[in-house]
């Protein structure tokens, strides 16, 4: 599950969640898992000049009740020509196209533990997102230069998106000048056939979700010196970005292969993705980031999160959507993991204040029921990446950093190749770390809401220079509280450190310090999810993004005003509102809201360097060049190169802005 296209083009595009909150989709869970797929033999001809797909799958599976009814999932682009089963005889399938399936009335139910092997024939058309399962994201396109049919895009007959693992074997055939990609590379060399075709084969033995073929004109596959393990496979404009790609990516994986361990697999190919399509995508051995990220080399967090579904995703994964929150809200982490890693943890705190924003947005329902919502929509989106991570970071302040990375590896040991429950990971953690942590999972799993802490205290004078006892409480408003919760106490001297129990409304507190107490703080390194004035302006400028990518600026706006309205100095409200204006073509009052983000509290950060350069692109458009170049230097001048905001400017000083004709 990953970020899609329709996501914002700016940046904090890369702090959202990686899938599109926009998107709507028919698609629902049934009441109950019927089948089990535990492989494919597929064999399919893609065609670009006419955007066509032939293929023809042998799916095996297992029924898991007696069933009169099976049902696919398929592309709606795709139409069934012929489908027999094990005694080759015809079976009539229904196309219900309102969730992308096809279902099929037996005379005969299949009788439970039955194990058996239908061969589906089929055909049509693939182009953008006419016919995606998901409204408005390209999953499945045969295209020229490059073509995507992505597990999400169901264009081979499937159940149970990213819970029923499967092995598989393929055989694509492509025109002579494309090359493919998918899991279990290397097994065989392309073999050459008539008609200028070639054909590529792959095989994945592993139960997992090897359900994901790239092709396209990409060059011969490229690595970095000294980097034997990723491969890059780009088209000839991005041929000079794919050495410093393998090389980030090469210690992005060394980074989570020391935190996590080795994953199935230690080959990656590294794609490029066409600019319509999804801006990420992951399949065992596969990362797949966006080809005006990897141009632009905005990738570092986007790739690292999408790399960490080698494991978190792949080697593991969610036995029903309920738990969709432990491989969502890892991959989430590991990506702020390797934050703090590489960038520091001053980064790193700032990472988790964005995440617990998008963890507050939708937090009306609990992790472990979401599995009956669409798994497209921004509520689960922003609860399975954004809390789910959350979790984690909580449970590792519990736990601490040594228990932490035992239970995570831990968890990957125990349960390669299988499904995990929310069940399994307590009972992991709990091994790991020696603690009863049922309180824990029933706050943050099984329930909502985040407290709100306040406290009160009274400093007393020790006697004989001894220094001060600070005697006080912590209270916040969830009855059922209880975690332990950091305490800064910074005074004359140095300041002090404590971990506080904090169980129900209030806990009592009592520190002794040698200097005099000046200012106390409630969890000042944002170790839990909790709710606070600064986190309600990002909550509600959250919404306002993701109402903005569904198209109903209006209603973003709204919801900017309202941070606006919570933070009269909101640099990031400011900003968001000029950009709406910008859509609009209201330059005027675009430029008004981007000086405001200048004016303003200046968090985050990168809304200086990108207000100069929105500053920019408007005197561009309004033909004022020398006011424009003079906004580009002062953002080069920021020396903040946020989303590479400093090479932007830098290449709008050369070349004016200019709007694209497509743009709304």
């Amino acid at each position: 599950m990953r970020v899609f296209s329709r996501t914002f083009r700016s940046p904090l595009a890369v702090l959202l969640p990686l899938l599109l909150l926009a998107a709507t989709s028919a698609w629902a869970a049934p009441a109950r898992v019927q089948l089990q797929v535990t492989g494919y033999v597929i064999n399919a001809d893609l065609y670009p000049a006419d955007n066509k797909l032939s293929a023809t799958a042998q799916v095996t599976f297992t029924a898991l009740e007696d069933v009169s009814t099976p049902t696919f999932e398929l592309n709606n682009g795709l139409q069934l020509t012929k489908v027999t089963g094990a005694d080759k005889k015809p079976l009539n399938g229904e196309r219900v196209t309102t969730n992308s399936t096809v279902r099929f009335a037996l005379d005969n139910p299949i009788p439970k533990g039955t194990s058996t092997t239908w061969t589906f024939e089929y055909t049509g058309t693939l182009k953008g997102a006419e016919t995606s399962p998901v409204e408005g994201i390209n999953f499945a396109s045969v295209e020229d230069p490059i073509s995507i049919l992505l597990y999400p895009g169901r264009w081979f007959p499937m159940v149970g998106l990213y819970t029923n693992r499967f092995t598989s074997e393929m055989h694509i055939r492509v025109p002579s000048d494309e090359r493919v990609v998918g899991s279990g590379s290397g097994i065989a060399a392309p073999k050459s056939l008539p008609g200028n075709r070639t054909e590529y084969t792959f095989k994945w033995g592993k139960p997992g979700f090897p359900g994901t073929i790239i092709a396209g004109k990409f060059l011969e596959p490229i690595a970095a010196p000294g980097v034997g393990n990723m491969r890059v496979f780009v088209t000839a404009d991005h041929k000079a970005a794919a050495v410093p790609f393998a090389q980030d990516a090469a210690k992005q994986f060394e980074y989570m292969t020391s935190a996590f361990g080795q994953p199935e697999s230690s080959q990656i190919n590294l794609v490029e993705l066409p600019a319509d399509a999804v801006t990420a995508a992951w399949a065992p051995e596969i990362v797949g980031i966006g080809s005006s990220r990897v141009a632009g080399k905005t990738y570092s967090r986007l790739l690292s999160n999408t790399l960490s579904h080698q494991w978190w995703g792949s080697q593991v994964s969610p036995a029903t959507l309920n738990d969709a929150w432990i491989t969502n809200g890892m991959s989430r982490y590991a990506e702020l993991m390797y934050v703090e890693d590489s960038a520091g943890k001053s980064a790193f705190e700032t990472a988790v204040t964005d995440v617990q924003a998008g963890a507050l947005a939708y937090d009306t329902e609990p992790l472990t029921t979401l599995g009956r919502l669409d798994p497209f929509s921004p509520q689960f989106q922003s609860m399975t990446l954004e809390k789910g991570a959350m979790v984690f970071h909580m449970l590792r302040w519990e736990m601490g950093d040594d228990a932490f990375l035992k239970f995570l590896r831990g968890l990957l040991s125990q349960y390669a190749d299988k499904g995990i429950r929310t069940s399994n990971v307590q009972s992991v953690a709990e091994a790991a770390s020696e603690l009863q942590l049922t309180p824990f999972f029933a706050q943050w799993c099984d329930g909502t809401g985040a407290p709100t802490f306040t406290n009160k205290y009274t400093v007393f004078r020790l006697g004989s220079n001894k220094g001060f006892r600070t005697m006080g409480s912590i209270a916040q408003d969830l009855d059922l509280f209880r975690m332990p919760v950091e305490l800064r106490i910074e005074t004359d001297g140095k300041t002090e450190i404590r971990r506080v129990d904090v169980s129900g409304q209030e806990s009592n507190f009592s520190v002794e310090t040698f200097g005099r107490p000046r200012r106390i703080s409630i969890d000042p390194q944002n170790w839990l999810l909790k709710t606070t004035p600064d986190l309600a302006v990002r909550v509600a400028v959250l919404r306002g993004q993701q109402q903005v990518a569904q198209g109903d600026l209006t209603a973003g706006l709204v919801e900017y005003q309202k941070a606006l309205d919570a933070n009269r100095n909101s640099s990031l409200a400011a900003y968001r509102i000029g950009e709406v204006f910008f859509m609009q073509r209201n330059y005027q009052s675009a430029a008004n809201s981007f000086r405001d983000a200048l004016r303003g509290d200046n968090d985050p950060k990168w809304t200086e360097v990108w207000s100069h350069i929105k500053l920019g692109n408007i005197f561009d458009i309004t033909g004022q060049r020398d006011r424009a170049v003079n906004e580009y230097r002062l953002a080069v001048q920021t020396n903040d190169n946020t989303q590479g905001a400093v090479n932007e400017a830098r290449s709008l000083m050369q070349k004016p802005y200019k709007r694209e004709a497509s743009s709304n």
